[in-house]
């Protein structure tokens, strides 16, 4: 599965071989076929796995947290942890939301990353909102495509750019951002 998903984040989806997997994993192609009947197969289930050990881990975490910022931060906290991990994780979340562009065909609605964040994302800005964290005239929807971006912003340099002494830092910073607790500005 680590192969697959080194392979698939490297190369895309199009691009991506069972020979190159095979090679990655120091197997057979024959073995990968044994166990996967296609691409598309293997595609989906390291989408699976790779949402079930980020993104809905990252989610069962910030439900344990009852403000805004301390969610998102337990949220970034599993998935910067998973980078540690393993790198590829992150980057194959990236290149499957890309892919899922290109080929609407491979998403899911269950193991739909982007969708799940979005959704936990507007979950979270709601209840800040229920409980008095957010003004009530919030515009919702705008703060949740600012901060699904942030996030998947962040995914993107987990996955592609920052190592992981860098990606801790950057994390921090944002939660100081976001306490509004890293600048003072002024009028």
């Amino acid at each position: 599965m680590r192969a697959a998903r080194e392979v698939f984040s490297e190369l895309g989806y199009d691009a991506a071989t069972f020979q190159a997997i095979a090679i990655r994993a120091d197997l057979t192609r024959p073995a990968i076929n044994h166990y996967f009947a296609s691409k598309r197969v293997l595609w989906a289930e390291v989408v699976e796995q790779t949402n079930a050990t980020i993104v809905s881990a990252g989610i069962a975490k910030a439900h344990e947290r009852t403000a805004l910022i301390d969610r998102l931060s337990a949220f970034l906290s599993v998935a910067t942890q998973s980078d540690a991990e393993d790198r590829s994780a992150a980057a194959f979340l990236v290149t499957s939301v890309l892919e899922a562009q290109r080929h609407p065909e491979l998403s899911t609605d269950e193991h739909d990353s982007l969708q799940n964040s979005r959704s936990f994302v507007t979950w979270a800005v709601n209840d800040a909102i229920a409980n008095g964290e957010l003004n009530t005239d919030t515009d919702v929807g705008h703060l949740v495509e600012m901060l699904v971006a942030v996030l998947w912003g962040m995914g993107f340099y987990a996955g592609f750019i920052g190592d992981r002494e860098q990606l801790g830092a950057v994390v921090h910073k944002l939660e100081l951002l976001l306490a509004n607790r890293l600048w003072k500005l002024g009028d």
